[in-house]
């Protein structure tokens, strides 16, 4: 594929409960499915099923060695040449969750999400924007807590040892360093939907004059 019709990259990435799936929803809101496509690194978790109750609980999801980086990549770079991906969604283990198979296309703007996106240099090559969403911790911690305990079936304690020696050490050491050379920062505090909304009205529309 020429750079003529590679398609415009946005990174996104952002703390646990910083508002990352309301923003994308909200994003993706402003484009028809032909003009946008998005691939998240959470599908790409190498599956953990096998383990016993007590060694996921201990499992530590919040290492780069824990996502299939070579087949992210690779879909990645498919896109890039106008394949279509067909991948089962990754459910964190929820046996009460059937997954999906996500069939992604390829479009004029390709959204990769994903904690480790920054990090991951050869991903982060191919990044034409970078977003970083952030939010104070105690704020995270509550939503992450509302996220876990409803939609992933974990129970408190599970959530609390995961949060303090997993998720908070990844953060500073594999997200954190990054944030700065970000082209836009969004420090999302408030759960005021109509905040995420205006930034997103803003970048559709510019991006829209992009991508003609």
């Amino acid at each position: 594929m020429s750079e003529l019709d590679k398609p415009y990259v946005i990174g996104i990435a952002g703390s646990s409960g910083s508002g990352k799936t309301f923003f994308l929803k909200s994003f993706l809101d402003h484009f028809s499915e032909d003009e946008i496509t998005l691939i998240s690194q959470d599908d790409y978790y190498i599956p953990a099923n096998t383990k016993t109750r007590e060694e996921n609980r201990l499992y530590n999801f919040d290492l780069p060695t824990s996502i299939d980086r070579e087949t992210f990549y690779a879909h990645i770079k498919d896109l890039f040449e106008g394949r279509t991906i067909y991948k089962e969604e990754y459910t964190f283990n929820n046996p009460d969750i059937k997954p999906k198979m996500l069939e992604i296309k390829p479009a004029k703007v390709l959204v990769v999400e994903g904690l480790f996106i920054f990090h991951y240099d050869e991903i982060n090559r191919l990044l034409d924007y970078r977003i970083f969403l952030d939010a104070e911790e105690h704020i995270a911690l509550e939503r992450r807590l509302k996220r876990d305990l409803i939609e992933r079936g974990y129970d408190h304690d599970d959530v609390m040892y995961k949060w303090i020696n997993h998720v908070v050490p990844s953060y500073n050491e594999y997200l954190l360093p990054y944030r700065e050379q970000c082209d836009l920062v969004i420090h999302n505090n408030v759960d005021d939907p109509l905040i995420i909304q205006t930034f997103t009205n803003d970048i559709a529309q510019e991006l829209k004059k992009r991508i003609g």
